[in-house]
């Protein structure tokens, strides 16, 4: 509202018209208000519009000649204000009623885990609040620690000598490149952009990182600059000052841009989420070439897995999540700006509903990615405790009371029963200091020069500031920042015009972006500019003010040296500021600063100690922080020398000690089989899960506990060493066939020509083979499943007769129920090379020695999965959560989900569904579970009648792209039948780099019975118009399918 000044004539205008409005409205107004008052009802209820569409309708209004035709539009303007009053009134009331709801389901899955883990806290125990702890506990009370000298930094250098690290970095959004950024081209190209190159620069000079890799969408388009469709670039370092450790072969920092969705188009960020996928599957496939390469330059012949995967914003958090999963490696994520805090703004202006929202923004879509990556992130990193304090608390996967209860019991090694909360770290964004040279001169003595430095000329921008003072030699009030309500520049320039001293002793400089015209600016830019032209001029502030039309991003370094030079202030008045970048650039340039309260700069304060904090909604407060910095000289002197001496700290080597400082605190996580090459001694699983009960669960001829049924008899203590035995022996049959096929040269899963026939028998069948069909129809029941699979048998009968092709059943069903419709259908294990079972929990292959071994589990697939993985702490509350669900009739109340306790297994925990019409939506169940702290992935499946639970990182789609990670089964050269729908996690079957076959006609039902009530709508993920898809008609042939492989090209090559 502030600065809407045509609002004051509008007002009057309606005044005017009063009579006009007839006796019924005017009763219905008194009805709705009482007595009623234009100015009243416009400032009570309006309040918080975006005003722009009136402001058009009154410049309408105002302009018509006839009263007549005025008085109309002012009246229709009126019944549009009453209208939009109410139905934000509506909106708010339906907010309010959400809100508490969350409020309540949060503090009741607070209470539930709480009680589950039973042992109770002490006062003493309880630990800080969660902003004064770290991740790892330390307080964070009074200034952040700092390197207190150079010795420090040389003690930490040593320290990382010998390291070589590979960090890989993802920003998937906007244009990037390392030289000529053009931030500010459009609202996908701004801060996050420089952020992740500077970024990527700094730490590839840091000691002890070998390699750091950029990855970004690769765009080809007309419509952008070449340079952003290159492959690689570069990114050298601006300034190692000794740091950076001798250059290999492949070291350094690189942008690498991955090719995915149209290739010829530049998408916005909400257009990229059906290509995410695609994007997973070619950085996989990069990484795995790089970890080769590092292998063979640092790793002693052995695969380099990245440290750590660092998603930034929603889109790239996604794609992190599902790269770590897939690689087993941790992930690290910055949420940048944060899609339900969007959200919350977005329905608090009330012009736009929830479905309106998502329908602009794929907010859902977003939200979404933010939890996922909640649920998979080791780190999460943020630039102040605002934003955890304020924006990540309204996240389901992330409570900072029961956050600070896990801490508690993880400092105390008490077990915290499946629960897992990523850590928080502040760690405010870095900048290169090494150009800036603070101004030491002042306008009464200008800095000496010499033979060698003479005096250089004044800037231009100087000029044209000091064109607009009387006396510019007094000291300059800066404020940077774009003319937006919420920057607050018009209470600022109020605070000025109203304080006689300050306007005596001081200038104001308004650098307010770069204009032609008034009337070619947005109307919200446009009413702010005016209000400050109507309050130079009500105060009379000529040749007191500033506020030039145009600088460029290369005068800002000039704007900063003139304020230092005339010994003056920069100020950020702003509402809310998140960080405040600019109070760090004007501390570098010798300012002291005056800063809002609200946000980030109480962080920046606190570090550099260089100004005061103001209440930005007083003006008395503004004036008299700033008549305190201007007036007393000597506070002037201390707060630029705090700022000098302290700025050090928002450097890029600070930034990045600190990072890699919390990397070295994640627990080392990469692909199992690679450890057990390596010799490493500590390569078993550190879950308790992951146990010999595994290979107890699972008999290598499958003739008793196919699916993790507990063996009746292991209880027995005369039978204990019997069970002990056939443990062992189990064990050592399952881990060598396992282990064995990685003893060979060829230890990254790739294996020569020359060699597929002598590991014919020590490699699964998938090995050899050109090209891969998945079956992953989601029918209810297995036989039809069977049904397909006979005609897509026929439709390449040729090739699979051959052996170039083999095949992959991918399911929500047992192991067991597999093996029984194999049987049923008189179909044979050895037909399919491997089984993905549980929704992705479990795989198997077929053994060439059918009749005693049909079928091998892969328990390094556990291993890899497993992460976050609650156990019987999961299961425990899903089994409470069932128990809560019941239908009643008549008297009778019958439970709608139950345990399924024949096929529970370590990786999945399964539930029958009575009546799939009654239970809560998935998402309900995702939040319920994220709400306790408990990770999971929960598939609705088989229409709707079974729930399996499975890690959170797992699913059918994870699974093919741990075949090509472990065997080089090639996604490229792999096809996917799925239907026309299917369970919950069907939208992963469709994306990526393979090639999707859509059966017409097959699996319909599960669009209503299970997509229906999705976080967002499946059109906003799925790329219906990629050429890797086709849709077979109808009741297809065996003909027809063969006719849809053709048109993939899948038989080429």
């Amino acid at each position: 509202m502030a600065g809407n000044d045509w609002i004051n004539s509008y007002l009057e205008a309606i005044l005017d018209v009063g009579p006009g409005i007839d006796d019924a409205k005017s009763s219905l107004l008194l009805r709705e208000r009482g007595r009623f008052s234009p100015t009243r009802y416009f400032v009570e209820q309006v309040i918080g519009f975006d005003e722009t569409d009136l402001y058009r309708s009154w410049v309408k209004a105002a302009s018509t000649r006839s009263p007549q035709e005025r008085n109309t539009r002012l009246e229709n303007m009126c019944w549009r204000i009453w209208n939009l009053a109410r139905q934000k009134k509506q909106l708010e009331e339906k907010e309010a009623q959400r809100m508490t709801k969350r409020r309540v389901e949060r503090e009741r899955g607070r209470r539930e885990a709480t009680a589950d883990m039973s042992e109770d806290l002490s006062e003493g125990e309880k630990g800080d609040t969660v902003s004064d702890l770290s991740a790892h506990g330390e307080s964070h009370r009074g200034r952040l620690p700092r390197i207190s000298s150079v010795e420090t930094m040389e003690a930490w250098v040593s320290q990382q000598k010998g390291k070589k690290l590979y960090i890989v970095l993802i920003s998937l959004h906007g244009l990037i490149r390392g030289e000529n950024m053009e931030l500010g081209r459009d609202s996908d190209t701004g801060g996050q952009v420089k952020y992740v190159v500077e970024l990527a620069r700094a730490l590839g000079s840091m000691p002890g990182v070998y390699r750091v890799d950029l990855l970004t969408r690769q765009v080809s388009s007309p419509d952008v600059d070449w340079s952003y469709g290159e492959p690689t670039e570069m990114l050298p370092p601006r300034n190692s000052d000794g740091l950076m450790d001798e250059m290999g072969e492949s070291s350094g920092a690189y942008i690498v841009r991955i090719p995915f969705g149209p290739r010829n188009k530049y998408l916005p960020k909400e257009s990229l989420w059906p290509y995410i996928p695609e994007f997973v599957d070619g950085a996989l496939n990069h990484i795995l070439q790089m970890s080769k390469v590092f292998g063979e330059q640092i790793g002693r012949g052995h695969p380099v897995w990245p440290v750590a995967i660092h998603g930034h914003y929603a889109d790239a958090g996604d794609a992190a999540a599902l790269l770590s999963g897939a690689l087993n490696v941790p992930m690290l994520f910055t949420g940048h700006s944060l899609g339900r805090d969007k959200l919350e703004q977005l329905l608090r202006q009330g012009r736009l509903s929830k479905e309106e929202i998502n329908m602009t923004y794929k907010i859902m879509r977003r939200i979404e990615a933010e939890e996922l990556a909640l649920d998979a992130s080791e780190i999460v990193i943020t630039s102040t405790r605002q934003e955890i304090e304020e924006q990540w608390r309204l996240y389901d996967g992330f409570d900072p009371v029961l956050e600070r209860k896990l801490r508690a019991r993880i400092r105390r090694n008490v077990s915290c029963y499946g629960r897992f909360m990523p850590r928080m770290v502040v760690i405010p964004p870095g900048m290169e200091f090494h150009h800036i040279v603070p101004q030491d001169g002042d306008m009464d003595g200008e800095t000496e020069g010499n033979e060698d430095q003479p005096t250089s000329q004044d800037p231009p921008i100087w000029t044209e500031i000091m064109r607009f003072f009387s006396n510019p030699r007094k000291p300059m009030i800066l404020a940077l920042a774009r003319p937006d309500p919420k920057k607050n520049l018009t209470t600022l320039v109020k605070a000025f015009g109203e304080c006689r001293p300050l306007r005596e002793l001081a200038n104001l400089t308004l650098i307010m972006g770069n204009r032609d015209d008034v009337d070619e600016m947005s109307s919200t830019s446009a009413s702010v500019l005016l209000s400050i032209l109507k309050l130079i001029d009500k105060y009379d502030l000529y040749g007191q003010v500033a506020y030039p039309k145009h600088h460029k991003q290369s005068d800002v370094p000039d704007i900063y040296r003139l304020a230092a030079k005339t010994k003056g202030v920069f100020i950020n008045p702003a509402f809310i500021e998140p960080f405040g970048l600019t109070l760090i650039e004007a501390a570098a340039y010798g300012l002291p600063i005056v800063a809002t309260k609200n946000g980030g700069p109480v962080d920046i304060m606190r570090v550099l100690d260089n100004g005061v904090l103001i209440d930005p909604h007083a003006e008395k407060s503004i004036a008299d922080a700033l008549l305190k910095l201007v007036a007393d000289k000597q506070l002037w002197a201390k707060c630029r020398q705090n700022g000098l001496k302290n700025i050090h700290l928002f450097s890029w080597p600070e930034h990045c000690k600190t990072y890699l400082s919390r990397i070295a605190g994640c627990k080392p996580r990469q692909p199992r089989w690679q450890r057990n090459e390596d010799g490493d001694e500590n390569s078993e699983s550190d879950s308790p899960s992951d146990s010999l009960r595994d290979i107890q669960d699972i008999s290598l001829n499958l003739r008793f506990s196919m699916d993790g049924e507990k063996n009746s008899g292991s209880g027995n203590a005369d039978s204990s060493l019997d069970s002990e035995d056939r443990k062992s022996k189990l064990e050592n049959a399952v881990m060598a066939w396992s282990k064995g096929v990685l003893k060979g040269p060829q230890k990254a899963g790739f294996l020569e020509k020359g060699d597929q026939n002598s590991s014919a028998g020590k490699f699964p069948a998938l090995r050899r083979r050109k090209h891969m069909i998945v079956i992953a129809v989601d029918f209810e029941n297995m036989s039809d499943i069977f049904s397909s699979a006979r005609k897509i048998f026929d439709a390449v009968e040729k090739e699979r007769t051959e052996g170039s092709i083999g095949f992959i059943l991918a399911t929500s069903f047992t192991l067991a129920e597999t093996q029984s419709f194999l049987i049923s259908g008189g179909l044979s294990p050895t037909d399919f090379d491997a089984f993905v079972c549980n929704s992705g929990s479990d795989l198997y292959y077929s053994s060439p020695n059918s009749e005693d071994n049909p079928f091998v589990v892969d328990l390094y697939y556990h291993s890899h999965i497993e992460y976050r993985w609650g156990g019987e702490g999961l299961r425990k509350t899903l089994v409470r959560w069932a128990s809560s669900l019941t239908d009643k009739k008549g008297e009778k109340e019958e439970q709608i989900v139950t345990e399924d306790e024949t096929i529970l297994t370590n990786y999945c925990y399964s539930f029958n569904v009575r009546n799939s019409g009654k239970v809560p939506p998935v998402k309900e169940v995702r939040k319920f579970m994220r709400f306790q702290a408990l990770r999971c992935h929960v598939v609705y499946c088989q229409n709707g009648n079974k729930i399996n639970v499975i890690p959170a990182l797992a699913s059918r789609s994870q699974a093919l792209r741990y075949l090509y990670l472990r065997w080089g089964v090639d996604l490229s050269k792999m096809v996917v039948f799925v239907g026309e729908s299917g369970d919950t996690d069907y939208e992963g079957l469709l994306s990526g780099i393979h090639k999707s076959v859509i059966l017409k006609g097959v699996c319909t039902s599960a669009i209503n019975q299970l997509h229906a009530n999705r976080n967002y709508p499946l059109s906003d993920v799925l790329p219906v118009d990629s050429p890797s898809i086709v849709q077979a008609t109808e009741e297809c042939s065996s003909d027809d399918i063969r006719s849809s492989l053709e048109k993939l090209g899948f038989f080429k090559g």
